[in-house]
């Protein structure tokens, strides 16, 4: 299990939304990059990942969604189904990883990339209008969500520095839990299952009073 890509945005217009800029555009960096919490989503430091620019503060970014990773294997069967070739970062994954399987690690499990930084599992990438827009595939959202290959976004625990080839090792798996294409497939398409998702350790809190919500 190994990082083979550290991505980071580059911004650019955003013609999807009424924001300005996007940072879904990220590019490869051979260079090691600095994590930290980056604090709240909307008064924070945004990315977790140094230097990664978030146009969307509103609905992306902030200590909950402060790094994104993508396995590698997962775009390797979208190139199949899309017909075309997925570089790493194509889906804007700060994380490019292989031999993980991101989608089926638990809420709340922590892994330790590299020497020092630990990461914990969130939840899925829910797709937005921006990313629809970025991959210009019909019913791109619709697809991705049934797909469901989501990878993961993750919170700092540790901050520490990430380059290509830093090693993943989990270190921490929560007794009670779902895993990440569970818990996006009840969020998405089972409200009826939606208080099995309570029972996940590291869910966000804000997801937390949301579900609630919904099943009240």
């Amino acid at each position: 299990m190994k990082v083979i890509s550290v991505n980071v945005g580059v911004a650019r217009p955003n013609p999807a939304k009424k924001l300005g800029l996007t940072g879904i555009d990220k590019l490869p960096v051979s260079h090691a990059v600095q994590v930290r919490a980056p604090g709240p989503k909307h008064t924070g430091l945004h990315s977790g990942v140094v230097g990664d620019p978030i146009g969307d503060t509103r609905n992306h970014g902030g200590d909950d969604q402060a790094v994104y990773a993508y396995a590698r294997e997962d775009y390797d069967w979208w190139e199949k189904e899309l017909g075309r070739e997925l570089p790493d970062g194509m889906f804007g994954e700060n994380l490019t990883t292989t031999g993980l399987d991101v989608n089926g690690a638990l809420i709340g499990e922590v892994w330790r990339i590299g020497g020092t930084l630990e990461l914990q599992t969130t939840f899925g990438r829910i797709p937005c209008a921006t990313f629809q827009v970025k991959m210009g595939e019909k019913q791109w959202l619709k697809r991705f969500s049934l797909a469901n290959r989501t990878g993961a976004y993750l919170r700092v625990v540790t901050p520490g520095e990430v380059r290509a080839g830093d090693p993943v090792a989990l270190v921490r798996r929560p007794e009670r839990s779902v895993s990440i294409a569970e818990a996006f497939r009840i969020y998405m398409h089972e409200p009826a299952s939606l208080a099995r998702l309570l029972d996940a350790e590291g869910l966000p809190a804000e997801m937390v009073t949301e579900i609630r919500r919904r099943i009240s």
